[in-house]
């Protein structure tokens, strides 16, 4: 009989710009079984206004959707889910307030991606779902908002791009009212063009002997044009492409299209979509796209499954961007096991708890002294920046935020202003995890190899109580200074630091 332990239930949640995806799947033996799958198509990126504002309508459809499937997921731990949100909700100027209630609505954390991101986790996605070898391969998403490009050979990817067009962002600037003529269609042509330029020539230079497709845009062209006789098992064509637009134009508005294969919650969106798809085989000179079922939520789940079994793309990262900029690891690695050691003694009276606070913590760590590879002076200004625009692979926008505030923060001025550009669920553990690396880096300041003192750690009330052997403080008086100078940043967050030896 099958038991609990036998398997792991994960979920998966993607709040695209044109649709919201659900999948839940048992994780046995590394293969998942697939329980359930949700789809809705809100569009949220139609109820973006010229001012990245998001309509209350569109805010309102999206979270009674959101709504329908907490109701799937909300019982299911922490760590077992993982909810992005692209590029709609990347540019959108009021989505604090919506993230609150979609949060609530879910009962779990919503990361937002950034396009490099999302490319990686739908390659990811799509490469495992076609078991590709090692052949190299174009990959190529149109979402809402944002089209994404990746050039991969076998489960790795070598180059991502996400480039500022989708279904629904190109209907709404070309085809508002549904008219689709030949005017339209070629502006619509030649501005996909114009923004594919940019990645032309180096996708060109690097090849790859088979396109493949994912989102629901591509798989609606494929079923068309399979369904049409324009195409033979669900391969895209240049020429199906052609035989579409030129139907579409005939038609004349959405309303009027008739092709067998296209559902009608996809025909106001398709023309928009097709222009993107056609551009990219004609600027990159694709031939032929074969379609995988497998996209970005199929992605996150094999990115959730590896951080399960520790193989975190974030640890790589961390590890790639100290070894760039030549930090001194064992200083580092002295700083990390300090602050774990900190960290252990209140995680749990501090509700910072949990593997994702402890890596956030030693992540910090080891990247507080990568400004040092710009300038000595202000060095941790110049490394939260650099952790802060760096591409971090595995990191949602927030997480890479919430490092660049704790690597600032790890000296002078608590950097109170940054963290309050965090969302609420992040503000406290970011404001405790700082504090915890300033402590840690008091104690390593003088950079020496002697890792043998303990340093107690405990709490009462919204007072933090350092607990040194007797007589320590007067064997060595920079630290003491160090610690006075760090009492007093402290009481400016209502934090009170007392020392005991």
């Amino acid at each position: 009989m099958e038991t609990p332990e036998d398997f792991d239930v994960l979920a998966a949640v993607d709040l695209g710009s044109n649709s919201f995806h659900m999948i839940i799947a048992r994780l046995r033996d590394g293969h998942f079984q697939v329980m359930d799958r949700l789809r809705e198509m809100v569009q949220l990126r139609a109820g973006l206004d010229k001012h990245n504002m998001l309509s209350e309508e569109a805010q309102t459809r999206a979270i009674a959707c959101l709504e329908r499937f907490g109701e799937r997921i909300r019982h299911l731990p922490a760590g077992k889910v993982r909810i992005v949100g692209t590029n709609t909700l990347r540019v959108a100027e009021n989505s604090r307030e919506f993230l609150r209630k979609a949060r609530q609505a879910l009962g779990h954390p919503i990361e937002i991606v950034t396009g490099e991101e999302e490319a990686r986790l739908i390659y990811m996605g799509v490469s495992r779902s076609l078991a590709f070898d090692n052949s190299r391969r174009l990959v190529m998403d149109i979402g809402g908002g944002s089209t994404e490009f990746i050039i991969g050979e076998g489960l790795e990817g070598m180059r991502r791009e996400s480039l500022e067009m989708g279904c629904v962002s190109f209907t709404q600037r070309f085809f508002t009212d549904g008219t689709v003529s030949q005017l339209r269609m070629q502006a619509a042509l030649l501005t996909a063009a114009i923004k594919l330029r940019s990645i032309q020539r180096p996708y060109q230079n690097l090849g790859w002997v088979e396109a493949v497709g994912a989102s629901g845009t591509i798989r609606t062209v494929a079923s068309i044009a399979t369904a049409q006789s324009w195409s033979e098992n669900g391969v895209i064509t240049t020429e199906a492409l052609d035989k579409i637009i030129a139907h579409m134009i005939e038609a004349g508005h959405h309303d009027q299209f008739q092709l067998e294969g296209l559902s009608p919650e996809r025909a106001n969106v398709l023309a928009g979509g097709v222009a993107v798809l056609k551009a990219s085989f004609d600027r990159l000179k694709i031939d032929r796209m074969i379609v995988s079922d497998g996209a970005l939520r199929e992605g996150l789940l094999y990115d959730l499954q590896g951080r399960i079994q520790h193989d975190d793309e974030r640890d790589r990262t961390v590890n790639s961007l100290a070894r760039r900029y030549h930090v001194d690891e064992a200083h580092a690695d002295r700083v990390s096991k300090m602050a774990t050691e900190l960290y252990q003694q209140v995680a749990t009276e501090w509700e910072i708890s949990g593997e994702e606070h402890l890596h956030r913590l030693q992540w910090a760590a080891k990247l507080h002294e990568v400004g040092l590879a710009i300038s000595h002076y202000q060095y941790h200004k110049h490394s939260a920046y650099l952790v802060a625009h760096s591409d971090l692979p595995g990191f949602s926008r927030e997480e890479q935020q919430a490092l660049a505030a704790m690597v600032r923060g790890q000296r002078r001025s608590f950097p109170r202003k940054h963290i309050k550009q965090l969302s609420d669920d992040m503000q406290q553990s970011t404001t405790r995890l700082t504090i915890l690396l300033r402590l840690s880096l008091v104690f390593n300041r003088g950079r020496s190899e002697k890792t043998d003192t303990h340093v107690g750690l405990s709490m009462h009330r919204n007072s933090l109580i350092l607990t040194l052997p007797t007589g320590w403080l007067e064997e060595h008086p920079l630290t003491e200074a160090d610690l006075i100078q760090e009492r007093q940043e402290l009481k400016e967050i209502d934090i009170r630091l007392k020392i005991r030896d």
